[in-house]
């Protein structure tokens, strides 16, 4: 009876059990399939896998040395626990990208729903920088664009394979050598750096500009991108071997041919040349011979070559379609950091001298600026004379001497000789010794994209009438500058140094800014006016107030 009320019972409670007893197993299983990752991954995983639970543990026994790392080591970020946790998560940042926390994308896991995929806006968010980033790259150049104009090789390189014939006077071989900056300076006893300088010759510039030209970054195969075009016509070399014992015939031949040959491009037919420029190693009357005359070539008369624009060492002061630019110095850095490390050296230099000037007389003439200003060199005991010339040593074309020369004073002497410009104006402020100029065109109405436009900030004007009737004396008006005062301006000659030389053409472009980027910053700027039908120059007081000094067309 008893047993049978049990029977009885069990079988009631295995009624009632057994339809508990399938979700009970289904639930169990669910439990040991989907456990926290958390839980299952440090039950399998070894100290090797978990360095930092490997520090965590040995902190009890291991030396002071360890526990110091171990203590101060910072917790790894949120993406890296994010994969070690949950290796089928997302990529590392999609907790940034969506906002979703790591707890967050756990509950997802143990619960067994599955991660939401990211938002497609999101991706192309992160796509849209790198797209950026191509197009600034892509157009990086844009506006910037050069087109070289390639010419036949009569009007470049078969000159410098000729080089021997360059010059009655000068070896131009070795100074069209090294891609036009000459022989390597190595001797010069410890004035100069072993590096970047060299024996440059100021009639190769058309030979360096070419040069650095074909490391210039925004080069076009295409003339209608171009924001100028750019003729590698040695002109300067050109004219410089025909001047004299040629008629003027033969000194014209090779800038008529390169004229007609132009006018036959697609460039050129584009804007009729006046996108083109040239550069010219010499001043611009060397290319600008008129009617009667037996000097250089009528290259900048011709009709065609007047709508272009002509680089050159001088211009002319009545010719808007001259540019000046600096001469060739002796220094060609490779390195933004040789510029530096000059800089410094001119800085520190001592300068026992207030004034000083290296040059010659000019002979048959006699009272001129240039006689004057040596007088008062040799009377004064302040100065520092390099007198040049015939029967005299050769101080004067030993680049370590002049240099060091220049490095001694604090104002260095600039009289215009043949012209108005000399090439030693930039090997003195090269050297950081402050100009000092007689005349406006041998700086100021110059190289308006080189220097300054407030002179006084890093040279002294003496109006050379003044000088050459003997009211103003040289010395008298530089020993009026205070200490303080040359300082600065010397200083200010110093920062202008990268802008004053060319680099290495053999060097990619960067890191400093020189005399090339400058030119070329300027003729694009100057295109680019023309087109609009601009002046070439704005309109500049300026320049307008020095008209006085040019006695006439």
């Amino acid at each position: 009876m008893g047993s049978g009320r049990a029977s009885a019972a069990a079988l009631r409670a295995a009624r009632w059990l057994l339809p508990l007893t399938v979700p009970a197993c289904c639930v169990l299983w669910m439990l040991l399939a989907f456990a926290s990752p958390d839980a299952a991954r440090a039950r399998r995983a070894s100290p090797r896998e978990f360095p930092e639970l490997q520090e965590t543990i040995d902190t009890a026994t291991a030396p002071p040395g360890s526990r110091a790392r171990a203590d101060t080591s910072p917790p790894p970020p949120p993406e890296r626990e994010l994969i070690v946790d949950a290796s089928s998560s997302p990529p590392p940042k999609l907790e940034e990208i969506i906002g979703a926390s790591p707890p967050a994308l756990n509950r997802q896991l143990r619960v067994g729903t599955p991660p939401s995929p990211p938002p497609p806006q999101p991706a192309r968010q992160e796509r849209q920088p790198r797209a950026a980033k191509r197009a600034a790259v892509a157009d990086r150049c844009a506006g910037r664009y050069i087109y070289v104009q390639e010419l036949p090789s009569r009007f470049n390189t078969d000159l410098l394979r000729d080089c021997r014939y360059l010059s009655e006077w000068t070896d131009m071989c070795k100074h069209v050598a090294n891609a036009g900056m000459g022989p390597r300076l190595t001797h010069t006893g410890g004035v100069l750096p072993p590096t970047g300088w060299y024996d440059s010759n100021q009639f190769t510039l058309e030979v360096v500009f070419h040069n650095r030209m074909r490391q210039y970054g925004c080069l076009t195969a295409d003339a209608s991108r171009a924001a100028a075009v750019y003729v590698p016509y040695y002109v300067g070399l050109d004219v410089g071997r025909h001047l004299w014992g040629f008629s003027n015939n033969v000194r014209d031949a090779l800038a008529e041919d390169l004229v007609d040959w132009l006018r036959s491009t697609p460039a050129w037919a584009a804007h009729g040349g006046r996108d083109h420029f040239l550069v010219g190693d010499r001043i611009a009357w060397d290319f600008r011979r008129h009617d009667g005359g037996e000097w250089g070539s009528r290259l900048l008369l011709l009709p065609e070559a007047t709508n272009m624009t002509a680089l050159v060492l001088e211009s002319g002061p009545w010719h808007v379609g001259d540019v000046g630019v600096p001469y060739p110095t002796y220094f060609h850095p490779s390195r933004a950091a040789e510029v530096a490390s000059w800089q410094r050296a001119v800085r520190r230099a001592r300068r026992p001298w207030l004034f000083a000037f290296a040059g010659a007389r000019r002979p048959g003439e006699g009272g001129t600026l240039r006689d004057t200003v040596i007088d008062q060199c040799a009377r004064s005991r302040r100065r520092g004379l390099l007198h040049c010339g015939r029967g005299r040593r050769n101080d004067c074309y030993a680049p370590g001497n002049v240099m060091r020369h220049l490095k001694s004073a604090a104002f260095c002497l600039q009289p215009p000789g043949n012209s108005y410009t000399r090439r030693s104006a930039f090997d003195a402020m090269l050297a950081g010794c402050v100009p000092v100029f007689f005349h406006p065109g041998s700086a100021y109405t110059q190289y308006r994209w080189h220097l300054p436009a407030d002179h006084a900030r890093y040279s002294v004007f003496l109006p050379g009438d003044s000088v050459r009737n003997g009211t103003v004396r040289v010395e008298d008006v530089l020993r009026r500058f205070g200490r303080a005062e040359v300082a600065a301006m010397s200083e200010q000659v110093g920062r202008m140094i990268p802008g004053i030389v060319y680099r290495d053409p053999r060097t990619p472009a960067g890191g400093f800014r020189d005399a090339f980027d400058i030119a070329v910053d300027g003729m694009i700027d100057r295109v680019g006016r023309i087109k609009r039908g601009l002046p070439p120059w704005e309109d500049d007081d300026d320049q307008r107030r020095w008209n006085g000094y040019f006695n006439s067309r």
